[in-house]
């Protein structure tokens, strides 16, 4: 298994924060959040190498921050890919980072597809039991009670296994409270789907528009999130986010 870290974005609403840094590579405590992602999966058998598609402009500080990384026992191999863009106004979008992946490196492994600016208080290897175990593409989820929230969010309705009967995309109306964080784990079987899909009218801005293309094409069943998950998309989730966890 491959994981995939989508992290080309240009994290406008920390600017100047991130105006000339990329906001994975943001310190909370001793740690970077991409580092508490990373020291993760590196723990995982079942994944061999991890993929990070950036943006050109900051595409030489994640290329540093991987020289340090050789140096951290058990770390597994890193790619770096550089997808071209400079500025937020010409970004490829999380779809399209994906599917640069696939091309460049050539793939044909089940991938793990994770956004690089959360932290998790979990471990993913449960995610990857889940799926070894329905033999399935798979999602996350989790309980959201805010109507707000879930209209801001992909939402899912699920059978009594799990399985995902239907996903909507920031609905008006959400068909339950199972909100999808952006998380993901797909098949290689699912994989020519994938590489198709700019091709039958998949959005290509956030990685939710793949899940919900592939909700009506194949199989996905979802996996109930294990602890809580801090999103960091302004500067009151970051100080609060350095607060909660700068001693860790």
């Amino acid at each position: 298994m491959k994981n995939i870290i989508i992290a080309a974005g240009y994290a406008t609403r920390l600017y100047p924060l991130t105006e000339n840094f990329p906001k994975p590579l943001l310190q909370i405590g001793k740690r970077s959040i991409l580092d508490r992602i990373i020291d993760d999966v590196d723990t995982i058998a079942e994944v061999d190498e991890h993929i990070l598609v950036t943006n050109h402009k900051f595409a030489h500080h994640f290329e540093e921050w991987t020289k340090k990384r050789k140096d951290n026992k058990g770390s597994k191999p890193i790619h770096i890919i550089d997808d071209g863009t400079e500025t937020n106004e010409s970004r490829l979008g999380a779809v399209r980072d994906l599917l640069l992946a696939l091309d460049t490196c050539q793939l044909d492994d089940d991938i793990m597809v994770l956004a690089a600016d959360n932290i998790l208080q979990f471990s993913l290897q449960g995610f990857v039991d889940f799926f070894k175990e329905k033999n399935t593409s798979i999602i996350m989820c989790h309980h959201e009670p805010e109507l707000r929230r879930l209209q801001r969010t992909g939402v899912i309705a699920v059978d009594e296994e799990m399985r995902v009967l239907e996903m909507q995309e920031k609905p008006e109306k959400p068909v339950s409270n199972w909100a999808v964080p952006p998380f993901y784990i797909y098949k290689e079987t699912d994989l020519p789907l994938i590489r198709d899909c700019m091709n039958h009218g998949c959005g290509a801005d956030a990685p939710g528009n793949l899940a919900h293309y592939l909700a009506t094409r194949t199989t996905l069943h979802a996996w109930k999130m294990a602890g809580g998950r801090f999103d960091i998309g302004s500067m009151d989730s970051l100080e609060e986010a350095r607060r909660l966890f700068g001693d860790e």
